[in-house]
């Protein structure tokens, strides 16, 4: 009997909304420390320069400054990620920010150069960065369901 009260304690804990918002947090903070340096703002190029949802960047801010514009972001995405632990309307705000970050990083895979290896026939063989970018599909539904629950503990239902 006490085993199924170890895992009835397990099952209403929290620990899964936790896990996945210490998660973004890490790779926020992670991600957005890459962008302040030449190595990555090189890396973006291709990427920056051939989406229709961040193409003006470089015009804007300049190969470098639309690194570190994005850094920034990404940083302040995680922050209040973080601080949303204690004040839900800044987790919701992650949580939002994190999902818009994920549905653009999405649409990279289909108008990055080179994304389907031609030699395997194209789609859908992924080549170079598109495998690397196919994970933030994942990342979306995890912003999704952590903005679920964010939005719940900031307007709970009278039920």
């Amino acid at each position: 009997m006490p085993r199924l009260a170890y895992l009835n304690r397990f099952v209403r804990s929290s620990l899964d909304i936790h896990l996945v918002r210490l998660s973004l947090i890490l790779i926020f903070i992670g991600f957005g420390y890459t962008k302040w340096f030449a190595y990555e703002a090189q890396a973006l190029i291709p990427l920056i320069g051939n989406s229709p949802l961040l193409s003006w960047m470089h015009s804007a801010f300049g190969i470098r400054g639309a690194s570190y514009a994005l850094g920034v972001a990404e940083w302040a995405i995680g922050a209040a990620l973080l601080i949303g632990f204690w004040l839900p309307r800044w987790a919701v705000a992650g949580a939002l920010g994190s999902a818009i970050t994920y549905l653009t990083t999405l649409t990279l895979i289909l108008t990055t150069p080179g994304a389907w290896e031609s030699s395997a026939g194209g789609f859908p063989a992924m080549a170079g960065a598109t495998s690397f970018l196919i994970k933030d599909a994942v990342l979306l539904a995890a912003s999704v369901v952590l903005l679920k629950h964010d939005l719940r503990r900031t307007c709970p239902t009278s039920a």
